[in-house]
């Protein structure tokens, strides 16, 4: 668990009075987690009625600010419209872009993010991570590293997962890249925005 307050080493100084508002919920627990693969954060009811967000303790400050509103906007939604609701569906769109709207500006995104913010948030999706150019300008204010998105790989390359697993990169379907894993020759779907390691 992490005191709200501490919050404000993660984001950008100037989000920090508004997110603090925003975090000002009775039972609302923040988690920081090590890096994982599949997800930037999450949210869920708890049992005995608190509300849990758990965010990656790796993200950038925009990544991390974009990752805590978004899952806050899983717990105003809920309480808004019901439990019946998509979790990704027209109410948390709805909630997710009002709650973001006031942090659009270069005071806290820089200048070259705006664009693409204004149009994600357009019609925001289950991942920022969907949305190619969004994620690849966030990836720019990111530790430097010795990875590559998928999609910047040239068809043919061979690259390998933490795990050491290799891969070939093949043709893209409608929204994943077909690889295929070397050792075994299965065909496996990538997310574009996976990060690999390339193999010269």
């Amino acid at each position: 668990m992490i005191n709200h307050k501490l919050i404000k080493n993660y984001i950008p100084v100037t989000s920090i009075d508004y997110v603090s508002e925003l975090l000002n919920r009775e039972h609302l627990i923040i988690k920081i987690k090590n890096e994982r693969k599949t997800r930037h954060g999450d949210y869920r009811k708890m049992p005995n009625g608190y509300h849990q967000i758990t965010i990656n303790s790796n993200l950038n400050t925009y990544r991390f600010l974009i990752t805590l509103v978004h899952e806050i906007a899983h717990l105003e939604a809920f309480k808004l419209y019901g439990n019946a609701i998509k979790p990704h569906g027209v109410e948390w769109k709805r909630t997710f872009q009002h709650l973001m709207l006031p942090l659009l500006n270069p005071n806290v995104f820089p200048k070259q993010i705006l664009p693409l913010l204004a149009n994600h948030f357009k019609n925001p999706k289950a991942s920022s991570d969907t949305d190619h150019a969004l994620a690849y300008a966030l990836k720019q204010f990111d530790a430097p590293n010795d990875k590559l998105y998928v999609f910047e790989l040239s068809i043919g390359d061979v690259f390998k997962l933490d795990n050491n697993r290799v891969f070939k990169k093949g043709k893209k379907r409608t929204k994943r890249i077909e690889c295929e894993e070397l050792k075994t020759g299965k065909l496996y779907l990538f997310n574009p925005n996976a990060e690999v390691k390339l193999v010269e």
